[in-house]
């Protein structure tokens, strides 16, 4: 460019961009702007960012972004563009450095397709993830006794009660026992049924023993092993207290058959007065004999309907 020439369509300098608001002007031929500066032939000086007018062409300048902290491998100064008395630069390829390129020199925005893949991974992992904590729950579940039904019994909850003791019929061994009219009586004593509530067989239970020298004896089989039994008498006091003599195995007893009224009956009331009484007994294995009998001191006012055999030393 020289002195005195800007270009094809740069306005005068002496132009009045305003011109057409004067009464010369408007007869020098200015006009209200439409998309110029107001005067014939304006030129409209609004350019696109990015873009320079250099001697009737124009350049568009490539918008790069470099990399953070350094300048952008493709910016050119004005001079070096056409027409501004530099040498033509060549085109300069965007650079890019996310993802592989494809070889076609064209450069390519952030990696979602990466980034989708991680959230999808992320997402099956916490849904595998929940599937296998549940499953666990319902392991644990079905191994917590007490927490379902059909879980395993523990011993204070048991889907049957196991029989104990004297409860199991497997192991309960069936010990001998007698009514009244089985055993042999002497010394005066009889059989009777006239009072009523003996539990014996056809209610009926031994009379007469109330005189000193009565006796009851019972000889007892089957004795399974030797050892600790307890012996059960059942009769009637007529509203008060009695006692006999025990003697097992030839042996008197230290202890006396206790005949109390347990029954609470009244004074001369037989039939309400029927209960029960027991002592400890030392047994060999196989037979043993078994007396009750009234001795000297012993009040043996009672009735008496059966006898019978518990293993071990029990309280009931």
């Amino acid at each position: 460019m020289t002195s005195g020439n800007n270009g094809a369509s740069t306005p005068p300098e002496d132009d009045d961009p305003f011109g057409y608001l004067y009464a010369d002007g408007q007869a020098n031929g200015a006009q209200p702007p439409s998309g110029g500066y107001g005067y014939p032939n304006s030129v409209n000086r609004v350019r696109a960012v990015g873009q320079r007018t250099y001697g009737g062409q124009q350049q568009a300048v490539p918008q790069q972004q470099g990399a953070y902290g350094q300048p952008s491998a493709h910016y050119a100064a004005p001079e070096t563009f056409p027409g501004n008395g530099g040498g033509p630069t060549a085109p300069q390829q965007p650079a890019y450095s996310g993802g592989s390129g494809s070889g076609s020199g064209r450069g390519r925005g952030p990696n979602t397709k990466g980034l989708l893949i991680g959230a999808i991974a992320v997402v099956a992992a916490v849904v595998i993830g929940i599937a296998v904590a549940m499953a666990g729950g319902d392991d644990k579940k079905g191994d917590d006794p007490g927490n379902e039904a059909g879980s395993t019994p523990t011993q204070s909850e048991s889907a049957e009660p196991t029989p104990t003791g004297s409860d199991s019929a497997e192991d309960e061994v069936k010990l001998p026992e007698i009514d009244a009219k089985a055993m042999r009586l002497e010394g005066g004593a009889g059989t009777a049924s006239a009072v009523k509530g003996a539990k014996a067989s056809g209610g009926v239970y031994v009379d007469g023993f109330n005189k000193v020298g009565a006796s009851l004896t019972w000889t007892a089989n089957g004795i399974p092993e030797s050892g600790k039994y307890t012996l059960y008498v059942g009769y009637s006091v007529p509203g008060k207290d009695g006692t006999a003599t025990l003697t097992v195995n030839g042996t008197p007893a230290t202890t006396p058959v206790g005949l109390k009224n347990w029954a609470n009956a009244d004074e001369g009331d037989y039939e309400k007065g029927w209960t029960k009484t027991y002592n400890y007994v030392q047994l060999n294995k196989g037979t043993n004999t078994f007396k009750v009998s009234c001795e000297e001191g012993d009040q043996c006012d009672a009735l008496i309907d059966q006898a019978w055999l518990v293993e071990g030393w029990v309280d009931s």
